[in-house]
């Protein structure tokens, strides 16, 4: 479990800041267009976040496969929400062309984790 801590704090920072970028889209943003971005960011962010403490949860119930998960979980973030947020504070509108990189490493993660899940015996 110690090796899933830089993750697992990884993913308390991505809560922290999806919380922050959601707030900020309610209260300090008036373009509508700027604001969904900044809202479909927050959404997918808080999820892959809470899901590296799903897959951090089982990996220590003997799902080895699911180590993969917050990697994949967290680069999607990175580049799914963070090229949104970029975009919705006024970055190139060519950032969205990567914005389904991350949208992919989200569905490669979460097959990582059922995949996983489904090899483990019992919990």
């Amino acid at each position: 479990m110690r090796e899933l801590r830089p993750w697992m704090a990884a993913a308390a920072v991505v809560g922290f800041l999806a919380v922050g970028f959601g707030a900020f889209a309610a209260h300090g943003i008036t373009d509508p267009k700027a604001k969904e971005w900044m809202h479909t960011g927050a959404n997918y962010a808080i999820v892959h976040g809470l899901g590296v403490f799903a897959a951090a949860f089982a990996v220590s119930q003997g799902a080895r496969g699911a180590r993969l998960v917050p990697p994949l979980f967290l680069a999607g973030v990175a580049i799914f929400s963070g090229s949104l947020f970029a975009m919705a504070l006024g970055g190139p509108r060519w950032l969205g062309a990567i914005t389904p990189i991350g949208g992919t490493l989200f569905l490669v993660g979460w097959a990582a984790l059922a995949v996983a899940l489904m090899r483990k015996s019992r919990f």
